[in-house]
């Protein structure tokens, strides 16, 4: 094994796996790795095994189906206004490898890609493997909100991209209008490209609009746009998503994406087609039903030593706990979890450099008995 070497040698198991392991170990009530308590919507369930019993259960093409392509394409057009051909679409095995093929596309040895900390931890060992190097601006609590001028600063010869989250996964918090402006600007004038991560696209609260990147015709010319089924119809095991981009990115996207998993789930892109066409509702109403959790939660901590902060999206909320422990946010998770029975996720591993603040992430997508149980556990401490 001499002549081996790891190309992630800083790499070992993701904080969500680590936590999810320790919830199981001791029967806490896992309120860290983010994946819904409830079920899948029964028709599309039934739709799914349908497709089944049928017998279409062998490669659907590379691209995705084209009952699924025509979905999306409809999709975009009522939520964003946006006019996609369908090669402008190509179906996924989940978000991440949506993720990791758009950065295959464009990061070259030497490149430099932009990431915003706390950031999603897929991000930079996909920079890593293609040989460039991710450059981290922090975010700040308790707004997070970006410095665009630390942006500008940041962008020099070597970068070649942005990647952005929005909804913002773990902070909840969302980018507005005028940040899209500020976008288009800096990536337009520097020829730069943008990797935007939507997964959480439809889980806005509050009445605020969720600013996609394909509302702005401009940016989208030079943008991979990332979105998951997953998050949208409570199945996370599917593993389903799709990219948007426009054509030419599309095509060498294309060109990656039929060497990595070539087909995506054949029965379930039915199933998820037949949804779109029939039960376009529940995407519509997915935020209101989660502002619901979110604010049962938040209500329910009112009376625990936790300070939550804003959460404007996605179904997570963070909490500061500066008055419960002095321990770092890990060393709190891991004893909050073995010895109170409640799991939650620290934000320190989103991070290049630790903040050493102290701030844990709620996620609220569970069953509200859960989310009553969990809270009166914490509302003890």
């Amino acid at each position: 094994m001499a002549n081996f070497k790891s190309k992630l040698q800083s790499v070992g198991t993701s904080i969500f796996t680590e936590m999810s392991m320790l919830a199981n170990q001791h029967q806490a009530i896992n309120l860290s790795q983010g994946f819904p308590e409830f079920d899948t919507p029964d028709f599309l369930k039934q739709e799914t095994q349908s497709a089944i019993e049928k017998g279409i259960n062998q490669y659907a093409p590379s691209i995705g189906l084209e009952a699924l392509l025509t979905s999306i394409q409809s999709l975009v057009s009522k939520f964003y206004g946006a006019k996609l051909n369908l090669d402008n679409i190509t179906v996924t095995s989940g978000a991440t490898e949506a993720l990791f093929v758009a950065i295959q596309t464009l990061v070259s040895a030497g490149d430099e890609v932009i990431v915003f900390d706390p950031a999603y931890d897929s991000y930079e060992p996909s920079v890593n493997l293609a040989g460039g190097k991710c450059v981290h601006i922090p975010l700040e609590a308790p707004t997070y909100q970006i410095d665009w001028e630390k942006v500008k600063r940041a962008v020099n010869v070597k970068t070649k991209a942005i990647i952005i989250n929005t909804p913002h996964n773990p902070t909840g918090t969302i980018l507005s209008a005028s940040d899209l402006n500020e976008l288009t600007n800096i990536v337009t004038q520097n020829n730069l490209y943008l990797i935007s991560d939507e997964v959480y696209e439809f889980i806005t609260f509050d009445g605020n609009r969720h600013e996609s990147v394909l509302r702005y015709p401009e940016l989208f010319e030079r943008s991979f746009v990332v979105s998951s089924f997953g998050k949208t119809f409570h199945c996370t095991g599917w593993k389903l998503g799709y990219c948007v981009a426009p054509k030419l990115l599309s095509a060498e996207f294309r060109k990656i994406d039929q060497y990595v998993t070539f087909s995506s789930f054949t029965p379930a892109q039915i199933g998820i087609a037949s949804m779109l066409n029939n039960q376009i509702n529940h995407v519509s109403e997915l935020s209101g039903f989660y502002q619901e959790k979110r604010d049962r939660l938040v209500k329910a901590l009112e009376g625990s030593k936790f300070k939550t902060l804003p959460s404007k999206g996605t179904y997570f909320v963070l909490a500061d706990y500066s008055e419960i422990s002095e321990l770092d946010d890990r060393d709190f998770c891991h004893w909050l979890t073995k010895e109170k029975g409640v799991a939650l996720i620290p934000l320190s591993p989103f991070y290049e450099t630790d903040p050493k603040q102290n701030i844990v992430r709620f996620c609220f997508a569970k069953n509200d008995q859960t989310l009553i149980e969990a809270a009166n556990i914490l509302t003890l401490l």
